[in-house]
């Protein structure tokens, strides 16, 4: 894969903004010289699962699946946003997509099922959430960057380590970011406040 991939990942807390699919439109216009990928993050559809998790002790392995379920439905709801886009968990159909000036958004649990092959795939637990399938789909595309959409502004000062310690992300991002390449861009934009 070309090192002119960004992975966006869309935060599930951003999905109640009205304006959602026309902000992105115009903040993806602007990202030049770049083949997107977008990740869903979980927001309101994965603390359903959580809910149920807790109310029926589902166990993490069955509540990791349902969860990644949640953001394939999550995948479908921004491609109803942006009319360019198609969802799919195959990262080797990515190439087709931008080809037909298609914007692939990530089927996270088509992928998480495929990416089941490797031996460092992710682990089944809700310590991982979507901030580490975009950092793992960062690593097997070889990404030149990696986006993370929010609606908190991470301090600057701090490292992703120390980001996932005190839950601006998830604790496993700073241990896939360990496996992506050394000049890997890695970076969070408060898009509540548009900024960047």
């Amino acid at each position: 894969m070309s090192r002119s991939v960004t992975v966006v990942k869309v935060g599930g807390s951003l999905y109640d903004l009205p304006d959602l699919g026309s902000r992105l439109r115009r903040w993806l216009v602007e990202q030049v010289d770049s083949r997107l990928v977008l990740v869903p993050g979980g927001g309101k559809t994965a603390d359903v699962v959580r809910h149920l998790d807790r109310c029926h002790n589902l166990g993490e392995e069955t509540a990791h699946w349902l969860a990644l379920r949640s953001l394939t439905l999550n995948a479908h709801f921004l491609a109803s946003l942006l009319p360019s886009a198609c969802v799919t968990g195959n990262v080797e159909r990515f190439q087709l997509h931008w080809n037909k000036n298609e914007l692939p958004i990530l089927d996270v649990h088509e992928f998480a099922r495929a990416d089941e092959q490797r031996s460092d795939h992710l682990p089944h637990r809700w310590a991982v959430t979507s901030d580490a399938f975009a950092a793992r789909v960062a690593v097997v595309l070889q990404a030149r960057d990696l986006v993370l959409l929010k609606s908190i502004t991470i301090p600057s000062e701090i490292d992703w380590t120390e980001a996932g310690r005190t839950g601006f992300v998830d604790a496993m991002l700073a241990e896939v970011l360990r496996e992506a390449p050394a000049d890997l861009r890695v970076r969070a934009v408060n898009f509540r406040r548009n900024e960047g």
